[in-house]
Protein backbone atom coordinates (compact mmCIF):
# COMPACT_ATOMS: atom_id res chain seq x y z
CA UNK A 1 0.00 0.00 0.00
CA UNK A 2 1.08 3.49 -0.69
CA UNK A 3 0.35 6.81 1.76
CA UNK A 4 0.84 9.30 -0.63
CA UNK A 5 1.33 13.15 1.09
CA UNK A 6 1.57 16.00 -0.80
CA UNK A 7 1.35 19.94 -0.36
CA UNK A 8 3.77 23.00 -0.86
CA UNK A 9 6.58 23.93 1.57
CA UNK A 10 5.50 24.41 5.18
CA UNK A 11 2.29 22.61 5.28
CA UNK A 12 4.54 19.71 7.63
CA UNK A 13 4.59 16.94 5.15
CA UNK A 14 7.95 15.64 6.52
CA UNK A 15 7.02 15.42 9.75
CA UNK A 16 3.48 14.14 9.18
CA UNK A 17 4.50 11.08 6.85
CA UNK A 18 7.40 10.63 9.16
CA UNK A 19 5.06 10.04 12.14
CA UNK A 20 2.68 8.13 10.01
CA UNK A 21 4.68 6.01 8.66
CA UNK A 22 5.93 5.00 12.35
CA UNK A 23 2.46 4.53 13.54
CA UNK A 24 1.39 2.82 10.31
CA UNK A 25 4.75 0.21 10.67
CA UNK A 26 5.77 1.67 6.73
CA UNK A 27 8.72 2.56 5.22
CA UNK A 28 8.92 6.28 4.32
CA UNK A 29 9.90 8.19 1.52
CA UNK A 30 11.01 11.78 1.64
CA UNK A 31 11.47 12.58 -2.13
CA UNK A 32 12.15 16.43 -1.35
CA UNK A 33 15.58 15.14 0.23
CA UNK A 34 16.07 13.58 -3.00
CA UNK A 35 16.06 16.69 -4.95
CA UNK A 36 18.02 18.50 -2.48
CA UNK A 37 20.62 16.02 -2.77
CA UNK A 38 21.19 16.52 -6.28
CA UNK A 39 20.92 20.35 -5.94
CA UNK A 40 24.11 19.89 -3.20
CA UNK A 41 25.97 17.65 -5.74
CA UNK A 42 25.18 19.93 -8.64
CA UNK A 43 26.49 22.88 -6.08
CA UNK A 44 29.87 21.28 -5.11
CA UNK A 45 30.51 19.45 -8.58
CA UNK A 46 30.53 22.95 -10.38
CA UNK A 47 27.51 20.85 -12.75
CA UNK A 48 24.21 21.39 -13.41
CA UNK A 49 21.33 19.62 -11.28
CA UNK A 50 20.69 17.78 -15.03
CA UNK A 51 24.16 16.42 -15.12
CA UNK A 52 24.35 15.05 -11.81
CA UNK A 53 21.11 13.58 -11.38
CA UNK A 54 21.43 10.24 -13.08
CA UNK A 55 25.11 9.26 -12.22
CA UNK A 56 24.56 10.22 -8.56
CA UNK A 57 23.07 7.69 -5.46
CA UNK A 58 20.71 8.54 -3.19
CA UNK A 59 19.67 6.49 -0.11
CA UNK A 60 17.44 7.00 2.07
CA UNK A 61 16.65 6.41 5.61
CA UNK A 62 17.21 7.65 9.08
CA UNK A 63 19.94 9.99 7.37
CA UNK A 64 20.37 10.88 3.46
CA UNK A 65 23.40 9.40 2.11
CA UNK A 66 24.86 10.90 -1.48
CA UNK A 67 26.83 8.31 -2.94
CA UNK A 68 27.59 7.00 0.74
CA UNK A 69 28.41 10.09 2.22
CA UNK A 70 25.90 11.33 4.82
CA UNK A 71 24.36 14.78 3.65
CA UNK A 72 21.21 14.87 6.27
CA UNK A 73 22.29 18.57 7.61
CA UNK A 74 24.02 19.52 4.33
CA UNK A 75 20.66 19.10 2.18
CA UNK A 76 18.87 21.50 4.74
CA UNK A 77 21.35 24.79 3.90
CA UNK A 78 19.71 27.48 2.53
CA UNK A 79 20.92 27.84 -0.73
CA UNK A 80 20.77 24.25 -1.38
CA UNK A 81 16.92 24.68 -0.65
CA UNK A 82 16.74 27.53 -3.19
CA UNK A 83 19.00 25.32 -5.95
CA UNK A 84 16.71 22.36 -4.94
CA UNK A 85 13.53 24.21 -6.27
CA UNK A 86 15.15 25.16 -9.59
CA UNK A 87 16.32 21.51 -9.94
CA UNK A 88 12.83 20.13 -9.33
CA UNK A 89 11.62 22.30 -12.49
CA UNK A 90 14.01 20.28 -14.66
CA UNK A 91 12.53 17.54 -17.02
CA UNK A 92 15.71 15.80 -16.82
CA UNK A 93 16.25 15.73 -13.11
CA UNK A 94 12.13 14.65 -12.27
CA UNK A 95 12.55 11.76 -14.67
CA UNK A 96 15.56 10.56 -13.15
CA UNK A 97 13.96 11.41 -9.29
CA UNK A 98 10.54 10.06 -10.47
CA UNK A 99 12.34 6.37 -12.10
CA UNK A 100 13.94 6.47 -8.23
CA UNK A 101 10.92 7.25 -5.88
CA UNK A 102 8.59 4.53 -8.57
CA UNK A 103 11.66 1.46 -7.99
CA UNK A 104 11.55 2.13 -4.34
CA UNK A 105 8.15 2.28 -3.66
CA UNK A 106 7.66 -0.49 -6.08
CA UNK A 107 7.39 -3.03 -3.27
CA UNK A 108 6.01 -3.27 0.62
CA UNK A 109 4.18 -0.68 2.18
CA UNK A 110 4.89 3.23 1.71
CA UNK A 111 4.08 6.77 3.52
CA UNK A 112 5.81 8.97 0.21
CA UNK A 113 5.97 12.78 0.86
CA UNK A 114 6.40 15.29 -1.76
CA UNK A 115 4.77 17.72 -4.11
CA UNK A 116 3.56 15.48 -7.28
CA UNK A 117 3.79 11.95 -5.54
CA UNK A 118 -0.20 11.55 -5.93
CA UNK A 119 -0.42 13.09 -9.45
CA UNK A 120 3.06 11.91 -11.01
CA UNK A 121 5.04 9.34 -9.07
CA UNK A 122 1.74 7.33 -7.57
CA UNK A 123 -0.99 8.00 -8.89
CA UNK A 124 -2.65 4.58 -8.06
CA UNK A 125 -1.72 5.35 -4.47
CA UNK A 126 -4.59 4.02 -1.97
CA UNK A 127 -4.33 6.79 0.11
CA UNK A 128 -3.51 10.21 -1.22
CA UNK A 129 -3.19 13.28 1.28
CA UNK A 130 -2.68 16.81 0.22
CA UNK A 131 -1.61 19.49 3.30
CA UNK A 132 -1.95 23.08 2.74
CA UNK A 133 -1.63 25.95 5.37
CA UNK A 134 -1.82 29.51 5.08
CA UNK A 135 0.85 31.40 3.66
CA UNK A 136 1.75 32.86 6.82
CA UNK A 137 1.58 29.94 9.14
CA UNK A 138 3.85 28.21 6.66
CA UNK A 139 6.12 31.01 6.68
CA UNK A 140 6.04 31.48 10.50
CA UNK A 141 7.25 27.49 10.70
CA UNK A 142 10.36 27.92 8.26
CA UNK A 143 11.26 31.33 9.93
CA UNK A 144 11.52 29.65 13.24
CA UNK A 145 13.22 26.85 12.18
CA UNK A 146 16.07 29.07 10.49
CA UNK A 147 16.29 31.99 12.94
CA UNK A 148 14.91 34.16 9.80
CA UNK A 149 12.48 37.05 9.23
CA UNK A 150 9.05 35.86 8.80
CA UNK A 151 8.29 38.95 6.24
CA UNK A 152 12.05 38.01 4.15
CA UNK A 153 10.67 33.98 4.58
CA UNK A 154 7.43 34.98 3.24
CA UNK A 155 8.83 36.53 -0.07
CA UNK A 156 11.36 33.89 -1.27
CA UNK A 157 8.28 31.64 -0.73
CA UNK A 158 5.50 33.02 -2.61
CA UNK A 159 8.25 32.91 -5.04
CA UNK A 160 8.67 29.32 -4.65
CA UNK A 161 5.11 28.97 -4.57
CA UNK A 162 4.78 30.68 -8.07
CA UNK A 163 7.40 28.39 -9.14
CA UNK A 164 6.65 24.85 -8.19
CA UNK A 165 2.77 25.93 -9.02
CA UNK A 166 3.49 26.89 -12.93
CA UNK A 167 6.43 24.57 -13.77
CA UNK A 168 6.00 22.82 -16.79
CA UNK A 169 7.06 19.43 -15.70
CA UNK A 170 4.94 17.98 -12.85
CA UNK A 171 3.97 21.35 -11.36
CA UNK A 172 2.26 21.21 -7.82
CA UNK A 173 -1.67 20.39 -7.43
CA UNK A 174 -3.74 18.32 -5.36
CA UNK A 175 -5.02 14.94 -7.14
CA UNK A 176 -8.53 15.38 -7.64
CA UNK A 177 -9.08 12.11 -5.35
CA UNK A 178 -7.04 13.16 -2.51
CA UNK A 179 -8.18 14.16 1.24
CA UNK A 180 -7.10 18.82 1.97
CA UNK A 181 -6.03 18.81 5.19
CA UNK A 182 -5.36 22.26 6.31
CA UNK A 183 -2.87 22.77 9.06
CA UNK A 184 -2.63 25.61 9.76
CA UNK A 185 -4.48 25.23 13.55
CA UNK A 186 -3.90 21.71 13.91
CA UNK A 187 -1.38 19.89 16.10
CA UNK A 188 1.06 17.43 14.54
CA UNK A 189 -0.78 14.58 16.44
CA UNK A 190 -4.10 15.38 15.37
CA UNK A 191 -3.05 15.61 11.73
CA UNK A 192 -1.25 12.38 12.23
CA UNK A 193 -4.40 10.84 13.16
CA UNK A 194 -6.33 11.87 10.94
CA UNK A 195 -4.45 10.65 7.74
CA UNK A 196 -3.86 7.70 9.28
CA UNK A 197 -7.44 6.61 9.61
CA UNK A 198 -7.32 6.94 5.94
CA UNK A 199 -5.55 3.61 6.06
CA UNK A 200 -7.88 0.93 8.19
CA UNK A 201 -6.32 -2.57 9.20
CA UNK A 202 -6.51 -4.57 6.44
CA UNK A 203 -8.40 -2.80 4.03
CA UNK A 204 -8.77 -0.01 1.68
CA UNK A 205 -8.93 4.05 2.30
CA UNK A 206 -12.16 4.71 3.61
CA UNK A 207 -12.44 8.55 2.13
CA UNK A 208 -16.01 10.87 2.61
CA UNK A 209 -15.86 12.44 -1.10
CA UNK A 210 -16.38 16.02 -0.75
CA UNK A 211 -17.34 18.39 -4.15
CA UNK A 212 -14.97 17.95 -6.52
CA UNK A 213 -13.75 14.39 -6.13
CA UNK A 214 -12.09 15.03 -3.80
CA UNK A 215 -12.34 15.64 0.43
CA UNK A 216 -11.52 18.19 2.36
CA UNK A 217 -10.36 17.68 6.49
CA UNK A 218 -11.46 21.51 8.08
CA UNK A 219 -9.74 23.28 10.98
CA UNK A 220 -9.81 22.01 14.42
CA UNK A 221 -12.36 23.52 16.15
CA UNK A 222 -10.55 23.87 19.41
CA UNK A 223 -7.52 25.10 17.69
CA UNK A 224 -3.49 23.61 18.18
CA UNK A 225 -0.17 24.05 18.19
CA UNK A 226 0.38 24.92 14.40
CA UNK A 227 4.21 25.33 15.20
CA UNK A 228 5.21 21.57 15.68
CA UNK A 229 4.54 20.96 12.55
CA UNK A 230 7.80 20.28 10.39
CA UNK A 231 8.35 23.15 8.01
CA UNK A 232 9.06 21.51 5.28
Amino acid sequence: MIVAIDGPAGAGKSSVARAVARRLGFTYLDSGAMYRAVALAALERGATPAQVAPAIRIELGDRVLLDGRDVTVAIRAPEVTEAASVAAADQAVRAAMVAQQRRLISVGDWVAEGRDIGTVVAPGAEVKVFLTASPRARAARRARELGADPEAVLAEQSIRDRRDASREHSPLRRAADAVEIDTTDLTLELVVERVASLVPAGGGPQLEAGAGGGARVGRAADGGAAASLDPR
